[in-house]
């Protein structure tokens, strides 16, 4: 791994830039004038670009072990303060947080961008190239090439794929933030904000500290936008805002058979068997077209006001490709588009662990077989009513519900006993409201660089946002900028380098303008 060293020169130059221009002034400048010098510069050292990226992508980043992510951290850190950043390292009990900095003289505004960079856990066994091992292709997989970064002389074909855990979810941002900076410090382009980072090192274990950190330093979170930097990109390439995200939630849940393993052929129509009966549970909570059958569900759903159902509707359809990319006959919903029903509440069965198939099958009646749903969350819903109907609803079913492990007494006494292990309370879902004077002037920023933005009420994954929605006033933003494809937490995740090149225009043009009127 390269080594970053604070590099004082840098820093002092930047911020005697910084001062030279009053941001007021240079909001003026064209959008398009903008993008062109971040590209100019961009082009010219997209290897050093590659090579940091590599860098910080070579370092394992499982929040579960704390020495990985401090390291990381601490490279972060190193690679900010070169930039000018103050930087400090939050941290409430468990992984660090990085926050970071930069104080623009006479800026009225200031911008705080959220990203993560802790990852996934990995299955090496199940990646084409080892995942901390950084590898660039000429193609992405399965096919291509793989090609040497340092033997590439001149620019980089923008389809060419670095494959790499955390590639594209989430260290990207942080590379394009600092290279968007030296390019605005090569190309003489002042920032018109002041720019604050906050940068996670917990994302993927679901932030549970962000929130106590927050009301420990309530001060450093103080902005005019809080714009979030994770998630894939719209299916046709196009630049996006996204102003909302649904909640999670998870439960599993066990059903019982006899308290031990019985033949299939002696005791099969006789004893209950567990794996059938989580199947009939499953089907009544939720139908093949993916409509939530518990009563209640939907009523406090929140509605789609006509400014976002109308973003949707003028939004590319790409149904057919998805389907014709994924293999998929019938898409569940009944005709309803992707993107409205990812506004929606949802039940998913994220895996089931019950006896073996093929050559690890056996003729046997187990004694237990276990569902773990993963449930996404809308506006105005409530993960503690959720809980309630999901259990009367199974009480109403005939099962008898429980949530320790039950004893043979409780099973002998009772029939369908199912044991619900409520995995956390979980989170419930927020919409920022396109009208709101900020969103108004973020899109019209971005529509001077992308006409044909798209505008998405709500992205059908889950960030940390409820911490932030419940403690500040801040309006909250989500700017993807992942390619969609990037097989974020799977094997074999990718960044586009388009997409990283695309992301340093978009951060350039938002750094000089959004401080300007």
């Amino acid at each position: 791994m390269k080594k970053i060293q604070s590099d004082s020169l840098f820093a002092s130059l930047m911020a005697s830039l910084i001062m030279a221009v009053a941001p007021s002034c240079f909001a003026q400048m064209p959008t398009l004038e903008i993008s062109t010098l971040v590209n100019e510069y961009r082009i010219e050292h997209e290897q050093e670009i590659l090579v940091d990226f590599v860098n910080l992508l070579s370092m394992p980043n499982d929040s579960a072990n704390s020495e990985d992510i401090d390291a990381n951290a601490e490279l972060i850190s190193q690679m900010l303060q070169s930039r000018g950043f103050a930087t400090r390292t939050l941290r409430a009990g468990r992984a660090p947080y990085v926050f970071a900095e930069l104080t623009t003289p006479g800026a009225t505004k200031t911008l705080i961008l959220y990203a993560h960079f802790d990852g996934q856990p990995v299955q090496e066994e199940n990646w084409t190239y080892p995942p901390f091992t950084p590898t660039l292709m000429d193609a992405p997989l399965p096919g291509g090439e793989p090609i040497d970064l340092e033997t590439v002389s001149g620019s980089f074909d923008p389809e060419w794929r670095l494959y790499a855990r955390s590639a594209g979810d989430d260290k990207m941002p942080i590379v394009a933030i600092i290279h968007t900076l030296d390019a605005m410090r090569a190309k003489g382009i002042p920032l018109s904000v002041n720019l604050k980072l906050l940068l996670d090192g917990e994302e993927e274990r679901g932030s549970p500290t962000v929130g106590q950190i927050i009301d420990e330093n309530p001060s450093l979170f103080d902005a005019d936008l809080f714009l979030f930097c994770d998630g894939p990109m719209h299916q046709s390439r196009r630049a996006q805002l996204v102003f909302g995200v649904r909640g999670s939630g998870t439960v599993d849940i066990t059903t019982y058979g006899a308290t031990r393993p019985l033949h299939s052929g002696h005791y099969g129509n006789w004893a209950p068997n567990p794996i059938m009966q989580l199947s009939y549970l499953l089907t009544s909570m939720r139908s093949e077209n993916g409509r939530i059958l518990v009563d209640g569900y939907y009523d406090n759903v929140a509605t789609l006001s006509e400014a976002e159902r109308a973003a949707i509707n003028t939004m590319p359809d790409t149904a057919a490709d998805l389907q014709n990319e994924l293999s998929i006959h019938t898409p569940e919903g009944e005709g309803v588009r992707l993107e409205e029903l990812v506004t929606l509440p949802a039940i998913n069965a994220r895996g089931i662990a019950a006896g073996g198939v093929g050559t690890r099958g056996r003729n046997i009646i187990l004694p237990s077989a276990t569902v773990s749903l993963n449930l996404r969350m809308v506006p105005n819903q409530q993960p503690l009513r959720l809980r309630e109907l999901i259990e009367n609803h199974l009480q109403k079913e005939g099962f008898f519900v429980v949530h320790e492990d039950p004893s043979a007494a409780v099973l002998r006494n009772n029939s369908n006993v199912v044991k619900l292990n409520w995995r956390g309370v979980g989170n419930a879902g927020l919409r920022t409201p396109m009208s709101d004077e900020v969103a108004q002037h973020l899109i019209g920023i971005m529509k001077e660089l992308a006409p044909d933005l798209i505008l998405t009420p709500s992205m059908g994954g889950t960030l940390p946002l409820n911490a932030f929605d419940d403690r500040l006033d801040t309006p909250i933003i989500i700017l993807p900028l992942a390619n969609h494809d990037n097989n974020q937490h799977g094997r074999d995740e990718n960044i586009r380098l388009q997409n990283i090149w695309d992301a340093m225009a978009v951060y350039g043009v938002l750094f000089a303008k959004f401080g300007g009127s």
